[in-house]
C-alpha cells in the first residue's frame, strides 16, 4: 500500500529534478521500495553516475508536527556524520528533494548479517560523539534546554498529532514526569539517527556494513534512544550484535528504564503516524503496536 505522503511521480519528474539539480540528463530511472514517507528513485545519469533521488511529500499531505523540513534535515545529517559512518554523499538538494550518491549493498530486510549489525553499532557509537546545540529536534520542532524537557515535548507533540487524527492511545499522563530525574542524568545532547530499523542499514556482498541511510529524523539526546529501532518490536539486550559492536551493556536498571521510555516514545509515534500513512486504526499493525505500548507502560 502506497502512503499518502509518497508523491506519485514518474521518470519525467525524476529527469526534471536531476536536470534542475545537476544539469545532466537521465538514461533510466526506477522507484525503490521499502520506505513509507517519501518517494525514492534510483537514476542512471548521462555522465555515467548512479544516484538516488528522494522526493518529499506533496504539499497536500498531512504530516506529524516533527516531520516538517525532513528533506533538508537528511542533507544536514549526512554532512554531520561523514567520516564516522558510511552515508551517501549529498550532491544537491532543495526543500523537497535530495539527490545523493548510490551506496552499494542490500538492506538488512533482504539479507541477514551479524557482522553488519556489529559494525552498525560501532559506527553509531562514533556518530554519538558528536554533540548538538540543544536537546530534541532542530528548527521549530519539539526541543528543550535539557533532555527531560525535550523528551516531554516530543511525547506531547505526538499525543497532539494522535488527537488530531483521532488515534486512540493508552493513558500517558505523568509517564515522563515520574521519570524526570532519571532522564535528567542525560546531560550531553548526542547526535542520534533514531530510525535504525533494518530497512535503513545496507549490507555489502561480504556481509560488512556498506551504508546507513534515511537520516532525516535525526535529533539530539540520549544515546540510548538509538538502541530501540535496531531491535524493532523487541527489547534489546547485551547479546544483540548492535550492542556488542557499540561497546555497551550490560544495561543498568536505570538504563533499562530509559530504554522502556524510549520504546514508549517509538510506539506512540508509530500509532500517531498510522493514518498519515494510510493505515487504518483497526489494522493489525496498530493493534500490535498498541499491545506493545501497553506492556511497556504496565512495566514502567
Amino acid at each position: 500500500m502506497r502512503s499518502p505522503t509518497q508523491p506519485l511521480i514518474g521518470v519525467d519528474d525524476i529527469a526534471g529534478i536531476v536536470q534542475d539539480g545537476l544539469g545532466v540528463g537521465v538514461t533510466g530511472a526506477s522507484e525503490l521500495s521499502g520506505g513509507g514517507f517519501a518517494a525514492v528513485w534510483r537514476a542512471s545519469l548521462t555522465d555515467g553516475r548512479e544516484v538516488v533521488v528522494k522526493v518529499g511529500p506533496p504539499a497536500s499531505a498531512r504530516l506529524l508536527a516533527y516531520e516538517r523540513s525532513l528533506i533538508p534535515a537528511e542533507a544536514e545529517y549526512y554532512t554531520l556524520v561523514r567520516g564516522k559512518a558510511p552515508v551517501p554523499s549529498v550532491l544537491t538538494h532543495s526543500d523537497n528533494w535530495i539527490i545523493s550518491s548510490l551506496l552499494p549493498g542490500e538492506p538488512l530486510t533482504a539479507v541477514e548479517s551479524e557482522q553488519a549489525r556489529r559494525e552498525l553499532g560501532a559506527a553509531v557509537a562514533r556518530v554519538h560523539t558528536i554533540t548538538g546545540p540543544l536537546f530534541g529536534y532542530t528548527g521549530d520542532r519539539p526541543s528543550g534546554d535539557d533532555w527531560p524537557t525535550a523528551f516531554d515535548a516530543m511525547i506531547e507533540s505526538l499525543r497532539a498529532d494522535a488527537a488530531e487524527w483521532k488515534v486512540p492511545l493508552p493513558p500517558l499522563d505523568g509517564v515522563v514526569g515520574r521519570h524526570r530525574a532519571l532522564l535528567a542524568t542525560v546531560t550531553r545532547p548526542a547526535l542520534l539517527h533514531f530510525d535504525l530499523w533494518d530497512g535503513n542499514v545496507l549490507v555489502a556482498p561480504d556481509g560488512s556494513l556498506s551504508g546507513l541511510v534515511d537520516g532525516e529524523r535525526y535529533l539530539y539526546g540520549d544515546p540510548l534512544l538509538d538502541f530501540v529501532s535496531p531491535a524493532l518490536f523487541r527489547r534489546i539486550d547485551e547479546s544483540h550484535p548492535f550492542v556488542r559492536g557499540y561497546g555497551a551493556g550490560p544495561f543498568t536498571p536505570d538504563e533499562l528504564t530509559r530504554l522502556a521510555l524510549y520504546r514508549v516514545h517509538l510506539y506512540v509515534l508509530m500509532l500517531a503516524e498510522g493514518p498519515s500513512r494510510g493505515i487504518a486504526l483497526d489494522a493489525d499493525r496498530q493493534k500490535l503496536v498498541t499491545r506493545l505500548l501497553e506492556a511497556e507502560l504496565a512495566d514502567l
